[in-house]
């Protein structure tokens, strides 16, 4: 049996070199239109520039969600750092006019009016800093990376349009 099945395969083998050897004008006519005058690619190599521009676009694609992410965080902290230091300045009113409602309190006319005054110019900081903030933290949103997102979407859309054409 094991004899049988080694005859088999070197028949196959004959077969086969039979069968290119027999083919010959048939490899011809595909090895022509592969020749050096020929401007058409061949399948294979279709489909390895298929795959490396494939691999090319999904990694640039990644690399500008990645980049459009970082802005985003960037100019959320930003804004977290200025909400942040406008509740500090906020703080410092507070206590600017808690020293103002004391020095009041004690008909300190000059003192209480000072400390006042002071509490006023702290809290046109904080709202400053405030608004500001909101701006930063509204460039950070929606959190969705939208530039990498519409590339996304005419890549997709010009795949569709090359495959129908």
């Amino acid at each position: 049996m094991a004899d049988t099945g080694s005859t088999s395969v070197g028949s196959a083998t004959n077969s086969t070199t039979g069968s290119t050897t027999g083919s010959s004008s048939s490899s011809t006519s595909v090895g022509s239109a592969g020749a050096p005058g020929s401007t058409e690619p061949t399948t294979g190599e279709l489909i390895n520039r298929l795959t490396e521009q494939t691999s090319a676009l999904v990694r640039s694609e990644m690399q500008l969600a990645k980049t459009e992410m970082t802005e985003k965080a960037k100019h959320a902290g930003v804004g977290a750092g200025l909400f942040g230091g406008a509740g500090l300045v906020a703080l410092y009113g507070v206590g600017a006019l808690i020293a103002a409602i004391i020095l009041a309190l004690a008909t300190f006319l000059d003192a209480w009016l000072a400390a006042l005054i002071v509490s006023i110019v702290l809290f046109v900081i904080a709202g400053i800093a405030a608004l500001i903030g909101k701006k930063q933290v509204s460039q950070a949103t929606p959190a969705a990376p939208k530039k990498t997102i519409d590339s996304v979407k005419r890549d997709v859309e010009t795949v569709k349009g090359g495959g129908h054409s």
